[in-house]
């Protein structure tokens, strides 16, 4: 259900749920109630409502098979983050993924192993507009364009 669909924005709540699901899914109504109450009381029903709005939203997919419904979520969590930070991108940041990406970097600090990906990403990134620099290509012109 990933390519080419609109990914629904989910609340809160939902995303709550949906971590779960991307540890432990496939899982029951159950199995995500309990992992819930770890960090937090919720009510059984609460959860069982939540993944129906969630089912008819299109954020998770229910397997009816089972005596005891199975959830899975209809999108990676990669997809939703890549979906969710592009939105707040557009919205607070004019669409640059650089200003996003530097105010989160401000925001307080990163681990070396984290700064060690940061610094892989940006050389990768160099090492691509190299690359398109030397086949005549110039990525981004668009989204350069775009901004102006």
């Amino acid at each position: 259900m990933e390519h080419g669909t609109t990914i629904p924005r989910p609340t809160e709540a939902e995303l709550e749920l949906l971590q779960i699901l991307w540890q432990k899914e496939p899982a029951t109504v159950r199995d995500i109630y309990e992992a819930l109450n770890e960090e937090k009381p919720s009510g059984y029903t609460t959860v069982l409502k939540l993944l129906q709005i969630m089912t008819t939203k299109g954020l998770v997919v229910r397997d009816e098979a089972a005596r005891a419904h199975v959830y899975r979520a209809a999108f990676s969590q990669d997809t939703m983050q890549s979906r969710l930070l592009s939105d707040l991108s557009n919205r607070l940041f004019a669409g640059s993924a650089a200003q996003l990406a530097l105010h989160a970097l401000s925001m307080g600090p990163a681990s070396e192993d984290e700064l060690a990906e940061i610094r892989a990403l940006l050389e990768s990134r160099r090492s691509g507009a190299a690359s398109s620099h030397q086949n005549g290509t110039t990525p981004n012109k668009s989204a350069r364009k775009d901004r102006q």
